[in-house]
């Protein structure tokens, strides 16, 4: 018990953030059906369904297909490691999250998941992002994390066009993630306690990014061409290891706010950054 409380604790959190995001999705008003064995019975109409910490009798999590209406749905500790039966019938999903089930990889066909723009998987055993994602083509939003495997992103990545928000934490990258430099709407990125060791320069393809954070990495430098990010706004690099930053980060006039706690970063090269960005509020 003891144990489980614990665990619940530290999944709460995540499951209160995305509750805001779950609330976004579905027809406006539509109820939210917390009771499997209730939905299946009515079948239809049934747009939007929270099972978070509901132990799902096998018979019944092998029936969610027959929910094709179905736009959302949250999945949170059920103690389940492997996708329903005929998941891939639910091709109304506009939002889908997990948090601490153990399955070893995505939803195994992803082609008929053609309106999905909200995917987030946590606390899995997941160690790749397949290259059948590239099929996710409304696809907005991807969060992922929280894993103890090393973590592989497929090439195909760029071709989700409309891909705007990304979050991957606590995990280890194999290597950084330069197909993300590849997305052409990207508008946030959050790489956090990744084993980020270096970014890449070609920030002149994040014309819209307006949010970058990358912390608690071994990250020693930031690449000069971050200036050719022209809306970035918020930076924030703490808990890595940079000692000072490219003085073209002066060309980044939206910039507001910049994270630099938790770096070995002198008084000297702060006062600096603060003549070179005057404002911008800067946190060391």
């Amino acid at each position: 018990m003891k144990h489980l409380i614990i665990l619940a604790s530290a999944i709460l959190p995540l499951v209160a953030v995305s509750q805001k995001e779950f609330d976004k999705y579905g027809p406006m008003g539509s109820e939210v059906h917390t009771e499997l064995k209730k939905a299946i019975d009515i079948e239809k109409k049934i747009y939007k369904m929270d099972l978070s910490f509901k132990k799902l009798e096998p018979k019944l999590y092998n029936k969610i297909y027959k929910l094709t209406d179905l736009q959302a749905l949250k999945l949170s500790t059920n103690e389940v490691t492997e996708y329903p039966k005929n998941f891939d019938a639910l091709f109304n999903l506009i939002y889908f999250a997990s948090y601490n089930n153990q399955f070893s990889t995505f939803p195994p066909n992803l082609k008929p998941f053609y309106n999905l723009h909200y995917i987030e998987l946590q606390h899995t055993k997941i160690d790749s992002i397949p290259a059948q994602i590239a099929f996710l083509s409304k696809l907005q939003t991807l969060k992922f994390g929280n894993t103890d495997d090393t973590l592989k992103l497929p090439n195909t990545m760029h071709f989700l066009k409309n891909l705007k928000d990304v979050a991957i934490e606590n995990c280890v990258m194999d290597s950084f993630p330069k197909q993300l430099f590849k997305l052409p709407s990207l508008n946030y990125l959050n790489l956090s306690n990744t084993n980020t060791h270096y970014v890449t320069r070609h920030f002149e393809r994040l014309q819209n990014l307006e949010i970058l954070i990358i912390e608690n990495n071994p990250l020693s430098q930031i690449p000069f061409d971050i200036y050719k990010a022209p809306k970035l706004r918020f930076i924030s690099l703490r808990g890595n290891k940079i000692e000072k930053l490219p003085d073209s980060i002066c060309h980044l006039e939206n910039l507001t706010l910049l994270d630099l706690r938790g770096n070995p970063m002198s008084l000297e090269e702060i006062e600096k950054l603060k003549i070179l960005l005057p404002g911008c509020e800067i946190k060391f």
